[in-house]
């Protein structure tokens, strides 16, 4: 047999070509503000062992105000990050609970967060030393 012209290998998908209107990095920066967020970040780590109330919560994370608790966990159950299970009784109660999607956040959460841990030192020394520099 002789060698043809023809097309042999057609299935091969099309190279994925980036949008011209950039919307994949605005998708993505939508997603990383809201899962970079401090308290986004405070609240996933505060649930990685299980359910919450919202004062556990509130009382749990030093320095947020009921208003941003309110809003942060607002955002997260919108991007399907968390539950929000109200239970019949007198006064409702009201939990909060990591999805599995959320629960794909807590290693890399995690991670940051002991990072962050580990170099605060580091890191404050080196503002210091910037803003000697730079007048600051």
């Amino acid at each position: 047999m002789g060698t043809s012209l023809e097309p042999t290998h057609i299935d091969i998908p099309a190279e994925r070509r980036p949008d011209p209107n950039h919307s994949d990095c605005r998708n993505v920066a939508s997603i990383l503000a809201r899962v970079g967020d401090k308290w986004s970040v405070f609240v996933i780590m505060m649930l990685s062992d299980g359910p919450k109330r919202f004062n556990e919560l509130k009382r749990m994370i030093n320095g947020i105000s009921q208003r941003m608790l309110t809003l942060t966990l607002r955002g997260l159950e919108r991007d399907g990050l968390v539950t929000r299970t109200i239970f019949p009784t007198i006064p409702p109660r009201v939990d909060y609970e990591l999805t599995d999607l959320g629960r794909g956040l807590q290693e890399p959460v995690k991670a940051l967060g002991e990072w962050a841990m580990a170099h605060q030192e580091q890191i404050a020394s080196a503002r210091t030393r910037f803003d000697e520099r730079n007048g600051g």
